[in-house]
């Protein structure tokens, strides 16, 4: 059985809402986090920077969200939830798949450094204020995307497991503003969909 090594408020919830999607039994080790769980020998272990999620799977043990979720389709669902290679929306699909973490997630990282992990002396009010610009621009053409459509391909898949997360997370942090209906529309939609229910619950 798969087994899920996770801890609230990361991006973990994504294998949970994945795993929850495709119905697939797993068992969760749910750890708190906080340096005493995740930089701990055992779970270093798992992952050389104490960080999660981590997906065991028999003898295979595999770290980043993005490549858990790849893994899992190919081998556990015959690539369900993505389109077939040769289908006109698969470039499109690998797109906004690997947007979140190459243009979303690097911004809402530091918002969440700058306005909850830092003390407040530490914290850098311009560092902070780049961070949201950026984030705003990078959200822009999501809005776009989703005019007309109800998901990011179209039908729901994968990639919005990645970036819908992160649309909900930037949400949830006050980052997405009544500027961008359709992403407002989409973020309530995801957060609606039962399997996306149970990962936040978990958080």
């Amino acid at each position: 059985m798969l087994k899920l090594h996770f801890a609230p408020n990361s991006r973990a919830g994504r294998i949970v809402w994945l795993l929850e999607e495709l119905q697939l039994p797993y068992e969760i080790n749910k750890m708190a986090f906080h340096p005493k769980d995740l930089k701990s020998e055992e779970h270093r272990a798992r992952h050389p920077l104490g960080r999660v999620p981590v997906l065991e799977d028999g003898d295979v043990s595999i770290y980043e969200s993005g490549a858990i979720v790849d893994y899992v389709l190919e081998r556990h669902k015959n690539g369900g939830l993505k389109p077939a290679v040769n289908d006109n929306r698969f470039p499109e699909y690998l797109q906004w798949f690997h947007y979140c973490e190459g243009m979303v997630m690097p911004a809402v990282n530091t918002i969440v450094v700058q306005t909850i992990l830092l003390p407040e002396d530490r914290r850098d009010a311009a560092v902070l204020g780049q961070a949201q610009r950026l984030l705003s621009k990078s959200l822009e053409p999501v809005n776009i995307a989703l005019d007309s459509r109800d998901y990011l391909i179209g039908d729901f898949s994968a990639a919005d497991i990645m970036l819908g997360h992160a649309c909900f997370m930037s949400h949830r942090l006050g980052c997405v503003p009544d500027e961008m209906p359709d992403l407002k529309a989409y973020v309530a939609r995801v957060a609606a969909r039962p399997a996306f229910q149970t990962a936040i619950t978990m958080q």
